[in-house]
């Protein structure tokens, strides 16, 4: 596992990343034009099937071990009111998953996952980020290597989720900072702020991209500046699958953002990722615009927890189910060719 002791050499190993395995992805290609359809019929999912197989190295790609790594951390921002809901809400959140009574319990059971729940030091929130930067070089370095350390070797797929009051503020923050637009392009109503709050919100982002304008032409130092210890672990989590070569399903606004900063360094960092879904969130579907993402389904969600991550990975093992069960035209005794002289039918 790398040490991460600097910006500078966290930014190495950002630039320095492994490619997919495209022998794997021919493999599926192949196959998917002997099995008993039309070509290209199931569209996406069959890309979906060629994606894994490409990172995991093996055709056909297996979802055997799935796991959902949700990050939590606080925000020294939510003092702003930029939140309906108070910092202590994290922690009981937290504890709410403990016990199985979330929503993220019931999708990661359903859809055959492993849900692992990773806090982030919730009893010392991060700075107030109109104030100084949320998060201090080492301090944005130790949860890099937290969600670094999260990525077992041995997954298949991983599913990338948070939870933290406050954090949709630090998100739009992040993709303010390096897409431009202020606050009035990328804040949106998070857990659910009246109009008054959103404003409120839409100040604060302005007031901090004012003081921390000389960290604006570096994503990472922009990530620590704004962004906070979970969205500093997606990014790390993020780092880790790609060079383990592990297929990733993010979740939404909040997740997305935390990754932009890869992609500002180095475009092709997020190839070996899917947007789970676009949320409902406003700018979430901006920002995928941003990254070149493509969300996997839109059911106006905007939970977080990867619960759109966790759903989106249901789609995945369709697709895979119809990759190996499906027979081949030879198998099934079908023809694979349209009949020659097969006269047009009229409709109806």
């Amino acid at each position: 596992m790398p040490n991460f002791t600097s910006f500078s050499d966290l930014r190495t190993v950002c630039l320095d990343l492994p490619a997919g395995h495209p022998a794997a992805s021919a493999a599926v290609a192949q196959r998917e034009a002997t099995l008993t359809k039309p070509p290209r019929s199931l569209g996406r999912l069959e890309h979906l099937v060629a994606w894994l197989a490409h990172w995991q190295g093996h055709a056909p790609p297996r979802l055997d071990r799935v796991e959902v790594l949700v990050f939590a951390g606080n925000h020294g921002v939510t003092r702003q009111g930029v939140s309906a809901y108070p910092a202590d809400v994290t922690a009981q959140m937290v504890a709410n998953f403990s016990r199985g009574g979330a929503a993220i319990n019931q999708l990661a059971r359903t859809a055959g996952a492993t849900l692992r729940v990773i806090a982030l030091a919730l009893e010392a929130p991060t700075a107030d980020f109109t104030e100084q930067p949320a998060l201090s070089e080492q301090e944005f370095l130790a949860a890099v290597t937290a969600g670094y350390a999260a990525v077992s070797p041995q997954s298949d797929l991983i599913c990338l989720g948070e939870m933290g009051i406050g954090n949709t503020t630090a998100a739009a923050a992040i993709a303010a900072a390096l897409f431009g637009g202020g606050g009035a392009r990328w804040a949106g109503r998070g857990t659910g702020i009246d109009a008054e709050g959103l404003a409120r919100k839409r100040g604060v982002i302005e007031r901090a991209l004012a003081r921390h304008a000389a960290t604006l032409a570096d994503p990472l130092q922009i990530a620590a500046a704004f962004g906070g210890r979970e969205l500093a672990a997606i990014l790390g989590a993020t780092l880790a699958a790609r060079h383990r070569r592990i297929p990733v399903l993010l979740d939404g606004f909040v997740c997305t953002a935390a990754v932009a900063p890869l992609y500002k360094m180095r475009a092709d960092t997020l190839a070996h990722v899917q947007a789970g879904h676009v949320s409902a969130e406003a700018g979430h579907h901006m920002l995928l615009d941003e990254l070149k993402l493509t969300p996997l389904v839109n059911l106006d969600m905007r939970l977080g927890e990867a619960s759109g991550a966790t759903v989106a990975l249901l789609l995945l093992r369709a697709a895979l189910a119809c990759h190996t069960g499906m027979a081949t035209f030879a198998e099934a005794g079908v023809s694979d060719k349209p009949a020659d002289d097969a006269e047009p039918r009229a409709a109806g």
